[in-house]
């Protein structure tokens, strides 16, 4: 072989080439790097998004090897796990974590073991508020099914509305693995954006009396209650939608190892090491699933990230996380009439199970209109209700569409 031959198979073995015969390759990566800049420069939910964009950059480099879609296409039941261990890239057996729903649970645990029952304990109520703030994921559901999704694929769609990407991975790769990459996108980018998301909604739903009212200060859940909750949480709620004990029985493992105050060390790993391996493992395949070109096994058309689907899973995403702030704050008013005026129907809003965020929202919306106020504590009780509820809601649209 001359030189001019070795150069030319060099070029041809080269990325260059495989941009140029898919062009939604570069366009992919030109998104992978906006969000790494949103990530890195304007801090949107950077601990996911980063490894989510660089995931996506990855895959999205021709001929880079390290993930292969095609070989997760077709029935989910039917897939050939040695072919996929022996022909596949690195992205593509980290993804079986994915694809075996063993990250999200792995998220759970660690989010169990970093949450506060405590102010939910203190207000039961604020169950209500989290249930009320699920209403996006149905009402973004039924929109998308009118917009010509399945059922699977609506159910998957409509999840965004809980504001909780472990669940919402977890319902897609079970539901409609295909549209994982833009479901966590769109899921994970919204999280990031409550704080210019909900204020507004929030503003237009109440009146400046309502925002100004104060709670006073609940008394704290003791030790023993505190104790029983996840295991009855895990008990009566695994026997009404078995579906969902893989969610809340790793939530209400790690919060029991949180609150039971005798494995320290457990508590610890779940809330640190194993957190943050688990969230490197579960962002960069979820990343790595955002090809740009991915041809349909029967028609040939693209199915990959820059499709159509993609668009309108985007708008029906903040239409879900809208939904479901007007979901919690309008329920948040019912609970401000129904006692007279002792409820702040700000804390409706942190319904959404974006924890601590949603929380945090109410608290700077309530300050803003009575400096004196302190709602964090009362918005958290809501906001963790909603990690409950959008697991919940997971279940329950598994069990009907899976």
């Amino acid at each position: 072989m001359n030189i001019g031959e070795t150069m030319q198979t060099l070029f041809e073995s080269t990325g260059f080439v495989g941009l140029s015969m898919h062009w939604e390759n570069a366009v992919m990566i030109v998104v992978s790097c906006v969000l790494l800049y949103l990530a890195i420069v304007k801090g949107f939910e950077p601990l996911l998004l980063l490894p989510i964009a660089f995931g996506m950059l990855l895959t999205n480099l021709p001929f880079s090897g390290l993930m292969h879609m095609e070989l997760f296409q077709g029935d989910p039941a039917k897939l050939d796990y040695a072919n996929i261990l022996h022909n596949g890239g690195l992205f593509d057996v980290l993804y079986l974590g994915v694809k075996l729903g063993i990250y999200p649970c792995l998220i759970f645990l660690g989010v169990g073991a970093m949450t506060d029952f405590g102010p939910l304990l203190a207000r039961p109520s604020s169950l209500l508020l989290g249930a009320a703030a699920q209403l996006g994921i149905y009402l973004a559901l039924l929109i998308a099914r009118v917009l010509g999704f399945d059922w699977a694929e609506a159910a998957s769609i409509g999840i965004i509305g809980g504001a909780d990407g472990p669940t919402a991975i977890f319902l897609t790769t079970k539901l409609a693995p295909h549209l994982l990459g833009a479901v966590a996108v769109a899921a994970y980018s919204y999280m990031a954006l409550i704080p210019l998301i909900q204020p507004p909604i929030m503003k237009l739903m109440t009146t400046k009396k309502e925002r100004e009212v104060v709670m006073k200060q609940d008394k704290p859940a003791s030790r023993e209650l505190r104790i029983i909750f996840p295991i009855a949480v895990t008990i009566f709620v695994t026997l009404v939608l078995p579906s969902v004990a893989p969610l809340i029985g790793c939530l209400m493992f790690g919060n029991l190892l949180k609150e039971c105050g005798v494995v320290d060390r457990l508590s610890d790993t779940a809330q640190n090491a194993m957190m943050n391996i688990v969230t490197i493992f579960l962002s960069l395949t979820v990343g790595g699933t955002s090809v740009g070109f991915l041809a349909d096994p029967v028609t040939g058309a693209n199915i990959g990230f820059l499709s159509l689907d993609t668009i309108k899973i985007i708008v029906l995403g903040l239409l879900a996380f809208s939904f479901s702030t007007v979901g919690g704050v309008f329920f948040g008013k019912v609970m401000y009439w129904v006692t007279g005026g002792k409820v702040n129907p700000l804390i409706g809003s942190a319904g959404v199970s974006a924890v601590p965020m949603a929380a945090r929202v109410s608290q700077n919306e309530g300050r803003k209109y009575n400096p004196t106020n302190f709602l964090l504590m009362h918005a958290m009780g809501p906001n963790v209700a909603g990690v409950i509820g959008s697991a919940v809601a997971a279940g329950f649209l598994l069990a009907v569409f899976g």
